[in-house]
């Protein structure tokens, strides 16, 4: 991989390249499984199975093809209403919608500015919490990793986060993500690439050897 650093200029095609890579890794592998293994538990979306992940999934990324966002679109009770609203519909169902508005919501986001850049790293972190559960090997890396990470340091830069250099053992470039440093000293992260995701995705790292100096981990979460 090459150096992931964040940058003032906005890449506006970034978000739809990690929906597409993703799109083409995660739908075959939702097809091959039975039914039953869409009530599984994810243990990342406490009180939700892998159909609701992936009802919430496509039903967050419909509203952006559609561009509909009344107030309170993406709140914990929304995004009830909208798993709540795909009870009925077969597994199948939402594995389309899901192919469908991953192939469709790249233009829009790229479009939005950059306001609309996080819920595409949202949907590949979700990805990653589905195979998990699952006990799939690649969650929260694979394919997706290296438009992820540059997305994750351009949402990190805009939001003004921790400055954070992460020396990751897959990669062989320092990433450096967060806000201008200013008068605090960066933090400093060692460890790989995965371990970094779930820190930031507020997943649990549990078993994971890495080193965090400089900040606590409640701090990274960006979706929390």
């Amino acid at each position: 991989m090459t150096t992931h650093e964040v940058h003032d200029v906005r890449d506006p095609e970034l978000p739809g390249r990690l929906l597409i890579t993703e799109r083409d890794a995660f739908v075959p592998l939702l097809r091959a499984r039975p039914d039953a293994d869409f009530a599984r538990p994810v243990a990342a979306c406490p009180g939700w199975t892998v159909r609701d992940v992936l009802a919430h999934c496509s039903s967050a990324l419909v509203r952006v093809v559609e561009s509909r966002f009344e107030k309170g679109v993406f709140s914990p009770e929304a995004n009830e209403r909208d798993i709540a609203e795909r009870a009925e519909w077969p597994n199948g169902r939402i594995v389309d919608e899901l192919e469908r508005a991953m192939t469709e919501a790249g233009p829009v986001i790229a479009e939005a500015g950059g306001a609309l850049d996080q819920i595409a790293l949202g949907e590949w972190v979700h990805a990653g919490d589905v195979r998990e559960a699952w006990g799939e090997p690649g969650a929260y890396t694979g394919p997706g990793l290296p438009a992820a990470l540059a997305l994750l340091g351009r949402v990190t830069r805009v939001l003004g986060h921790v400055p954070l250099q992460a020396d990751l053992d897959d990669v062989d470039e320092p990433l450096r993500l967060g806000g201008v440093p200013g008068d605090r000293t960066p933090a400093r992260f060692i460890g790989d690439a995965a371990t970094l995701v779930r820190l930031y995705a507020g997943r649990s790292v549990a078993g994971a050897a890495f080193e965090l100096a400089g900040a606590e981990r409640e701090e990274l979460n960006i979706f929390g």
